[in-house]
């Protein structure tokens, strides 16, 4: 296993580029000494959405922030990013958005984990500064769903044409937000985008009948489509795994261990146990829509957050809902870190 000590995630990718093979780093270990995550290729694998914490008067707590990013770095994620719909997106301040990016560029500077900054807008104008942010703070990747306010593929054209000006860093285009419940951003487009832009050809792939479009863009990979995940909570990431997809970005910072232990199962072919792992972690991940605010609470729980605020609501938890908590997850607990 090979091991880079002297250089930082950010100062390699510099080095040897976004496209490099395998990175691996000295494993690290559950408490039954499971092996956990030892690849840390950049921009494959678990991208990890990094969830937004509050304090009880419902401001962002960075303190917590920045240490959400160290327990997911210990933990083996391969990238983190923020702000998306799974980091209270619609929720968060102008102000909110430039500062977080800042905390998080600083907490993850000297780690391995990538870091891919949301930089979304309403418009192409509101995007390129948030755009412009990333670029001054420095991050890895950059990733941006369809503006909400486009009517047409040619203001995608123009929205995405100008963060590719904007930026060198590699792009991930999310294929759901914005404008994409009425304006689809079809295959046919998205190549297109990376045939003229090499950096654009990351794809993030949540629209219509994902499945279908994740193998139309595997054919034109590597030559144009760079990357491809998928994301929707990870149902589907077996699937996506068995047809050969780079990973999944998805929104579960409260057991990072299971997501990289998956992965580093499949990486190694053991299927079986690849089945039986994601269906543990399917019944915790289907309790989320039954029990609200299951993750701000486990975050509190795991010692990151040390509240289990939410922004849009108050959430309480009945000696039922803790009961069921408690039996679901207790399979997914021989993996974590303590």
């Amino acid at each position: 296993m090979t091991l880079i000590s002297n250089l930082t995630r950010r100062e390699w990718l510099t080095t040897v580029g976004a496209t490099a093979l395998y990175h691996e780093r000295t494993a690290s270990q559950s408490r039954n000494n499971t092996v956990i995550a030892a690849s840390r290729e950049p921009l494959r694998g678990v991208l990890m959405i990094v969830a937004t914490p509050y304090t009880n008067e419902k401001a962002i707590d960075y303190e917590d922030l920045a240490t959400e990013v160290e327990f997911l770095d210990q933990r083996g994620i391969n990238g983190l990013v923020w702000p998306q719909y799974s980091s209270d997106l619609p929720y968060l301040t102008h102000e909110e958005r430039l500062h977080g990016m800042e905390v998080l560029a600083d907490a993850s500077r000297d780690r391995l984990v990538s870091l891919i900054l949301g930089v979304q807008g309403t418009n192409t104008d509101q995007m390129l500064e948030y755009a412009n942010h990333a670029t001054a703070v420095g991050c890895d990747a950059m990733i941006a769903m369809p503006p909400s306010e486009a009517n047409s593929i040619d203001d995608y054209r123009e929205y995405y044409t100008a963060l590719c000006h904007a930026t060198d860093k590699p792009i991930f285009i999310q294929t759901t937000g914005g404008a994409a419940d009425r304006v689809e951003p079809t295959v046919e487009f998205i190549i297109e985008m990376s045939e003229r832009f090499p950096h654009f050809g990351y794809v993030k792939e949540e629209y219509g009948d994902t499945l279908a479009r994740m193998k139309q863009f595997k054919v034109h990979r590597p030559n144009t489509i760079k990357r491809i995940f998928g994301g929707t909570r990870a149902r589907a990431w077996t699937y996506e795994m068995r047809l050969g997809m780079d990973g999944t970005m998805t929104g579960g910072p409260q057991y990072p261990e299971v997501y990289t232990r998956l992965w580093q199962l499949h990486l190694e072919n053991r299927q079986a146990e690849v089945r039986e792992l994601f269906s543990q972690l399917l019944m915790i991940t289907n309790l989320e829509q039954y029990v609200p605010g299951l993750r701000a609470y486990l975050m509190q729980q795991r010692g990151v957050f040390k509240t289990h605020i939410g922004r849009d609501a108050n959430y309480t938890f009945s000696p039922d809902a803790i009961d069921e908590i408690d039996y679901v997850l207790q399979p997914l607990k021989s993996h974590f870190i303590a």
